[in-house]
């Protein structure tokens, strides 16, 4: 059965959330300990979270969970349409240059000249693509996806494909789905035996939100929205010889910012329900500063830990009473709400959208269906 198109899952023009998962190919261990040679690549994670961070002050797109394993990754994102409405044109302009820079004449020096961000800022039928495109969760894929792909072969010495294809994307329709995906994907490490607990949980939202919490900070990979002035473009490309203008092209990359709190770059998990708009980043770090999830951080913590621990027979117990109302609240039977988060994929891997039977409904009658794959299966995990 083919994959469905995008269109199918979501319209880039609406703010929707969306669960990402993007494999290496032949689903080969190329971020971890490759089990033929021994060799570890797992200091490649941190490249993509690196890229993840840079793209999340880029594009108009909200992290609100990460996980990367060894041999692929689960991403949830929401676009925001909305946020990159109220961008001035130089700022959508130098925005996308920072990260497809084109043939320019600052090709090899790091940051776009002034003359480049004036140029595009002025064409208004390619402005309007441009800004279209940094709130598509297609586009801030191919960015991700392409880089790390180039690094990974030049480390090897070799050429070919680093992922697998297209990347899967699945719409998160409703609140309870949304809380049951993004501890699945938090949890991650932990069901693959590759974590004991979620403060060793590395490359994962909640380990950043907890190491946040303890008042840890890292260097920045924001991108640093910086211009050269065409003259001062023009005097090094005239001054300096080829290799200095390398150089100064992998300075500029290398280039980090402040230190800031681990996760800084993600989305606030508190969803504000009285605070209303885009609520658009001040600091440049993130596309919004809007939650996502109507609880503290703690109290996700807290429920995250206790559902981790189920998987341990000698640890399972009744859900405790304080997240009972929680989860009657967004309509999961609490009974099910731990084979829910374990066996996600098992409940909504087929479905292109996962959320409540009814609402699953309501997105295969919006499409032309008259049912989506797995719904019937859902039912049995909602009141």
């Amino acid at each position: 059965m083919p994959r469905p198109l995008r269109s199918e899952i979501y319209n880039p023009l609406e703010v929707s959330i969306l669960h990402v998962c993007q494999r290496c190919v032949r689903r080969a261990y190329l971020a971890g300990v490759d089990d033929a040679s021994g060799k570890d690549y797992s200091y490649r994670k941190e490249w993509i979270r690196q890229r993840i961070e840079k793209l999340a002050s880029v594009f108009s797109v909200d992290i609100l969970s990460y996980a990367i394993l060894s041999n692929h990754l689960h991403i949830v994102l929401r676009n925001r349409p909305d946020v990159v409405k109220t961008w001035s044109d130089k700022q959508v302009a130098l925005r996308w240059l920072q990260i497809f820079p084109g043939k320019r004449i600052d090709e090899q020096l790091g940051d776009p000249t002034t003359s480049d961000v004036d140029a595009l800022a002025k064409d208004a039928e390619r402005l309007a693509l441009v800004r279209k495109r940094l709130s598509d969760i297609s586009w801030f894929m191919r960015a991700l996806s392409e880089p790390i792909a180039r690094i990974a072969n030049r480390d090897d010495k070799c050429t070919g494909a680093f992922w697998e294809g297209r990347f899967r994307a699945q719409r998160i329709i409703d609140e309870a789905a949304l809380l049951a995906c993004c501890m699945y994907v938090d949890l991650n490490p932990i069901r693959a035996a590759m974590a004991e607990s979620l403060e060793k949980s590395e490359f994962t939202s909640v380990y950043d939100r907890i190491a946040a919490q303890s008042g840890k900070k890292i260097d920045s990979s924001a991108a640093q929205m910086k211009t050269i002035p065409k003259e001062e473009a023009a005097k090094m490309l005239r001054d300096l010889s080829p290799d200095e203008l390398n150089e100064t092209r992998r300075q500029a990359k290398k280039r980090k910012g402040a230190k800031v709190p681990r996760d800084a770059w993600l989305a606030p998990l508190t969803l504000d329900r009285k605070s209303h708009g885009p609520i658009a980043s001040k600091d440049g770090l993130r596309a919004s500063d809007k939650g996502f999830l109507d609880m503290s951080f703690d109290e996700y913590r807290r429920l995250l830990e206790w559902t981790g621990r189920q998987k341990r027979s000698d640890k399972k117990g009744s859900i405790p009473e304080d997240y009972a109302p929680v989860l009657e609240r967004v309509g999961i039977d609490a009974g099910m709400w731990c084979d829910l988060v374990w066996n996600f994929k098992k409940y909504f891997g087929k479905s292109r959208g996962a959320g409540s039977p009814d609402r699953m409904r309501e997105m295969a009658v919006s499409g032309g269906k008259m049912f989506q794959p797995g719904q019937k299966m859902a039912r049995k995990c909602f009141a």
